[in-house]
C-alpha cells in the first residue's frame, strides 16, 4: 500500500535562506545607524587628564632663556700696536681704575717721540734767538727814532725862532729859508721813522704770532705722541674685572687688536633671546621675573636689539629692586617675559589636546561624568600654564586636556572608571 509522504515546511535550505536575509537586514540597519548617529568610543578615565575651567588672574608671558652679563663692559684694544713686553696681571684679575695691565713696545712710535722732542727743543732755541734779534732790531729802531725826534724838535725850535726874527726883519730871507728847509726835512724824516717803527712793530707781532702758532702745533703733536707712547701701557679705565685677556710676552699686537675687556663692577643685566615672531610686541618697559634660590627677582626691558639671528632677537633686561646674592657672569636663568598687564580671565590648563584641535574645540565632560563630547571654544592669549578662554565654556566646566592622538574622528567618549 502506498504511503503519502508529507512535504516538510522548514527544511535546511529554507532556514539558511531566512538566516542570510536576516543577517543582511541587520548589517544594513547597523550601517545606517552608524552613519546617521554619533561615533562613540569607550575610554578608561585613568588614561585621561580631566581639568576644571577656573577664573583667576592671567598675565600673558613667555619663557625665555637669559644669560647674566655685566651691566657695562669696556673693551680694551691696542691703539697703535706693538710687542708685548710685560704683563702686570692675569685674566680674571679685579682691578682699580688706573691699574696697569700690559705694556707694549713700539720702536717706530718711540723714535718719532724722540725726534719730535728734539725738534721742539731746536724750535724753542730758534724762537729765543729770533725773539732776541727782534728785540735788538726794535731797540735799534727806537734809538734811531729818538735821534730823529731830537733833530726834529731842534729844527722846529730854530724854525719858530727864525720865523719870528724874520718877521721882525732881524734876519735875512736866506737864513730864514735855511731854517724852513731844515724843519721840513726833519719833519719828513720824523714821519718816515715813525712809520717804519710802526710797520716794524706790526711785523714783529705777526712773526711772533706765527711762530707761537707753529710752536703750539708742534707741542700738540709732541703731547699726542707722548699720549700714544704712554698708551702702550694699557691701564684699567674703571674699577672692574679683567676678562678675555689674551696676551703673552713677545706676542705682536696690531693696531686695533683686542687685548681684553673690563666688566665694570656696577651690577649685572640679563640678556635674553626671544623668538622673532614676538618682535613687534617686545619694547622697553616690559617687565619680567625669574626664580633664584627660592626667591623671585623682578626685571625690566631696557634695550631691544632688532637684529634677528637664527630666528631670535636679543633683549637686555635690568634688575628692579635687589640683585640676587651669588649671581655670576655667564650664568643661565629661566626668565618669564610678560607681554601684557595682569587681568582676570577664564583659565584653561594647557595640555596635549591642543596639538590635535588647534584650540578650536575640546572634549567637555558631561555633568554626570559618564560621557564627554565635542564643544567649540575660542582661545586668545596664553601663558606657560594656561590659555585665556574667551568663549565655549564657563567656570567649573570639566574638560579633557590630555592628548587626543588615539581618538581619531570620534565625536563622543564613553568614560569608564
Amino acid at each position: 500500500m502506498d504511503r503519502k509522504i508529507e512535504k516538510r515546511t522548514w527544511n535546511t535550505k529554507r532556514i539558511l535562506t531566512i538566516l542570510g536575509i536576516t543577517a543582511l537586514v541587520l548589517l544594513i540597519a547597523g550601517a545606517i545607524y552608524s552613519t546617521s548617529g554619533k561615533s562613540k568610543l569607550d575610554v578608561d578615565t585613568e588614561r585621561l587628564t580631566i581639568s576644571t575651567i577656573t577664573k583667576g588672574p592671567f598675565q600673558e608671558n613667555i619663557p625665555v632663556n637669559g644669560v647674566v652679563m655685566p651691566l657695562t663692559t669696556i673693551y680694551l684694544d691696542a691703539t697703535d700696536g706693538g710687542r708685548v713686553e710685560q704683563k702686570y696681571v692675569e685674566d680674571g684679575a679685579i682691578l682699580k681704575a688706573g691699574d696697569p695691565i700690559v705694556r707694549l713696545s713700539n720702536t717706530n712710535l718711540e723714535l718719532s717721540l724722540a725726534n719730535e722732542q728734539t725738534q721742539v727743543v731746536n724750535d724753542e732755541t730758534q724762537m729765543a734767538i729770533q725773539h732776541n734779534a727782534a728785540e735788538q732790531n726794535t731797540i735799534s729802531k727806537l734809538n734811531s727814532m729818538a735821534d730823529v725826534d731830537v733833530a726834529y724838535k731842534e729844527a722846529a725850535r730854530i724854525y719858530n725862532l727864525d720865523k719870528d726874527l724874520y718877521g721882525k726883519k732881524a734876519i735875512g730871507l736866506q737864513e730864514y729859508q735855511t731854517a724852513v728847509n731844515q724843519y721840513d726835512y726833519q719833519l719828513k724824516r720824523e714821519k718816515l721813522a715813525r712809520q717804519i717803527l710802526i710797520q716794524d712793530t706790526t711785523l714783529v707781532k705777526q712773526q711772533e704770532a706765527q711762530t707761537k702758532e707753529q710752536y703750539s702745533q708742534m707741542k700738540q703733536t709732541l703731547d699726542l705722541l707722548k699720549e700714544k707712547v704712554s698708551a702702550l701701557t694699557l691701564r684699567a679705565p674703571v674699577d672692574g674685572q679683567l676678562t678675555s685677556f689674551d696676551s703673552e710676552i713677545g706676542q705682536d699686537k696690531k693696531a686695533g687688536d683686542e687685548i681684553g675687556q673690563i666688566d665694570e663692577a656696577s651690577g649685572f643685566k640679563i640678556r635674553v633671546g626671544v623668538e622673532d615672531h614676538y618682535i613687534a610686541r617686545v619694547f622697553t618697559g616690559l617687565k619680567g621675573d625669574f626664580q633664584f634660590a627660592d626667591k623671585t627677582y623682578n626685571l625690566v626691558v631696557k634695550k631691544v636689539f632688532t637684529q634677528v639671528v637664527a630666528g631670535q632677537f636679543n633683549v637686555d633686561m635690568t634688575f628692579v629692586g635687589p640683585v640676587p646674592t651669588g649671581i655670576r657672569k655667564g650664568q643661565t636663568l629661566q626668565v618669564r617675559l610678560f607681554l601684557s598687564d595682569q587681568t582676570t580671565a577664564l583659565l584653561l590648563p594647557k595640555g596635549g589636546f591642543f596639538q590635535q584641535t588647534g584650540g578650536n574645540w575640546i572634549f567637555k565632560v558631561s555633568e554626570d561624568g559618564k560621557k564627554a563630547y565635542k564643544v567649540d571654544i575660542a582661545i586668545n592669549r596664553q601663558s606657560p600654564d594656561y590659555y585665556e578662554l574667551t568663549s565655549g565654556l564657563k567656570e567649573g566646566d570639566k574638560v579633557i586636556t590630555s592628548s587626543y592622538d588615539t581618538f581619531g574622528t570620534i565625536d563622543e567618549l564613553v568614560l569608564k572608571k
